[in-house]
């Protein structure tokens, strides 16, 4: 099975079970491979990975936003735009490291390579 097929098998896997494809697969992991990176999704990535990657990426955008909305008018200084944008990063990763967490444990997906988009049904006790 190709990268390409299993992460078409992966959107169809989410899809049934009701997590929605830009939970499962957010825009910037499809960005990503759009640039050629063969990357699984988060659910498959390791929690600190997803934390330093979403993190990083909404850290930068956000203190860019605000600096362009307010902070270049106020005249702040840069070490004092790092501290809120590093604070913003690390607290966005952390929470979506955790749902991609969440997400891999409630429906039950082994490791990427062994990844065939087959649902395992949960075993009720």
């Amino acid at each position: 099975m190709t990268h390409r097929e299993k992460v078409q098998a992966f959107h169809q896997h989410m899809q049934a079970v009701g997590v929605s494809p830009l939970s499962a697969d957010p825009p910037l992991w499809r960005l990503l491979r759009l640039c050629g990176l063969e990357l699984a999704p988060p659910p498959f990535q390791p929690f600190a990975w997803n934390a330093l990657l979403m993190g990083g990426f909404f850290g930068v955008g956000w203190g860019l936003l605000m600096w362009l909305v307010m902070w270049w008018m106020q005249g702040m200084p840069l070490a004092r735009m790092a501290a809120p944008a590093l604070a913003a990063g690390l607290l966005f990763g952390a929470f979506m490291a955790l749902y991609c967490a969440r997400i891999a444990r409630k429906h039950w997906l082994p490791g990427w390579e062994e990844y065939t988009g087959i649902a395992r049904e949960r075993v009720q006790s």
